[in-house]
């Protein structure tokens, strides 16, 4: 990989530094932002808790809300949140684009709960230059502000600040995609706990792990192969083609210094070869060598279904014991590796790749390749002064290592914080703790999404013409034609 400097002198070798287990900071934070305003009317909060009793609200998925309790013990034991202030998790949509959705009709009607929204690392720019949610920097103590940014993943503090610097999120957990599978379904095909404990740091070519997986799902008539994310939503565009894309060597807008603009002037590259040929492994893996563009080498792997799959309904046929292997976050892991599911027969590899860094058209794109996901707790600034102080408790608390660590231990939700990825602690810990080693491979090899204020908009396009092309509805030159097109018009109009 080139260390070549991005336009904010970080390379990508830089960034993803931050995102491994070494510490490493750079001063990214802020590259990402949005507009310069973002205000979100919001003064100093009283850093006293409340005296009286009172609840606040967190609108979040349905896992959080599943481990409420769970949530709240360590919060209360591990990090000192008052007996006074109580916690209610709102179980929203687990698809990331429903949620947004949701949040800019709460914030734009000027609701004053929940009080505490869970944002997606990917969209909470624009909620800031709209300034619909809280200043942190003007809200939160300077000290906690700095806790935050010194201690935390530059890139993923990055994506809660805007252009000046200033904090609108504290980060929650950093997402880190694998691929899982059925240890047991491919001992029966003829593999070993050698095999496995290579794939677990040594990723493999997606021709290799197709014609794996089909042997695997031969040997054991399993129902299906290998299972993904390809319905047109945000995870599709943000996150799950990323990977496949990048792995190929392609990108939507060339060498990782273009990522983040400036936009309107920067290359549009969807029509590559490697975003292309992404296309067309897909296209491989669902409807086999009959398909018109079929790529040679690799296998017929994935049910037509995947169109149409987001996180969920891809987990369950796997979880109910129907597929090899599953593309997937790691609250997935937690699920599927407990002893009532498969145990230590899940294992977990990472992305494979196509087309290595060395082989890649960017000096930046390439090889095993991790979508960056995550997720920030923000503050509605409409919320009331004493909602706003329990907020604040309820942020402090966070600050503890321990619970960030029960954190990941209940739900698989990995620490923002890039000593705690890799520790003796974090190996400990029950499930997840097998899968560290994995984990940080993904987390040595992230790329993010090119968040500008108008990803939301770019990545409505994205979603839906890798779809089109997924269906068969275009071929994917059509398909990325088209996108190219949508992604001018985009540019030239910011």
């Amino acid at each position: 990989m080139s260390d070549d400097k991005t336009r904010n002198g970080v390379s990508r070798r830089e960034y993803l530094a931050a995102a491994g287990a070494s510490g490493a900071a750079f001063g990214l934070a802020g590259c990402l932002g949005g507009g310069g305003g973002g205000g979100g009317g919001s003064g100093p909060i009283n850093t006293e808790p409340p005296e009286e009793e009172v609840t606040i609200q967190i609108a979040a998925d349905s896992n959080f809300s599943n481990a409420a309790d769970d949530i709240v013990q360590t919060l209360r034991e591990d990090g000192g949140l008052p007996e006074n202030i109580d916690i209610e998790f709102l179980a929203g949509s687990f698809t990331t684009g429903d949620r947004r959705s949701q949040y800019q009709q709460i914030l734009s009607a000027g609701q004053e709960r929940p009080t505490v929204l869970m944002m997606d690392n990917g969209w909470t720019i624009p909620f800031i230059a709209r300034e619909q949610i809280a200043n942190l920097s003007t809200a939160l103590p300077d000290s906690l502000v700095g806790q935050i940014e010194d201690n935390y993943i530059d890139n993923m503090v990055a994506t809660a600040q805007n252009a000046d610097g200033d904090l609108f999120g504290v980060p929650l957990f950093i997402d880190l995609p694998t691929i899982q599978y059925r240890k047991d379904l491919m001992r029966e095909a003829g593999y070993t706990d050698d095999d496995f404990d290579t794939w677990a740091t040594e990723p493999m070519t997606w021709s290799e792990f197709s014609s794996i997986v089909a042997e695997t799902r031969e040997a054991t008539d399993t129902q299906s192969g290998f299972l993904w994310q390809g319905s047109s939503y945000e995870g599709l565009s943000c996150c799950s083609f990323i990977e496949f894309m990048g792995s190929h060597g392609g990108s939507y807008f060339g060498e990782f210094e273009n990522y983040f603009g400036p936009i309107g002037d920067r290359p549009i590259t969807v029509e590559g070869e490697g975003v292309v040929n992404a296309i067309r492994m897909l296209r491989t893996f669902i409807y086999g060598s009959d398909d018109d563009v079929a790529l040679d080498g690799y296998d017929n792997i994935s049910p037509q279904a995947v169109v149409q799959y987001t996180e969920e309904p891809a987990r369950e046929p796997f979880t109910n014991g129907n597929a090899v292997a599953l593309r997937n976050w790691p609250y997935s892991i937690n699920i599927n590796a407990a002893e009532d599911v498969f145990g230590e027969d899940l294992g977990v590899m990472p992305v494979p790749y196509a087309v290595s860094e060395d082989d890649s058209e960017y000096s930046s794109i390439g090889g095993t390749t991790a979508a960056q996901g995550g997720w920030h707790l923000t503050l509605n600034p409409n919320a009331t002064d004493v909602r706003k102080r329990a907020a604040l408790q309820l942020f402090q608390a966070l600050q503890e290592d321990a619970v960030r660590l029960r954190m990941a231990e209940i739900g698989g939700w990995i620490p923002p914080i890039a000593d705690l990825i890799n520790t003796e602690e974090t190996r400990s810990l029950d499930i997840i703790g097998r899968y560290v080693d994995t984990l940080e491979i993904a987390a040595n090899n992230t790329l993010p999404r090119p968040v500008t204020t108008v990803w939301t908009q770019e990545s409505t396009q994205i979603a839906s013409e890798v779809n089109a092309a997924l269906r068969q509805e275009k071929t994917p030159e059509q398909a990325m034609s088209d996108l190219r097109s949508s992604l001018e018009e985009i540019e030239s109009s910011a």
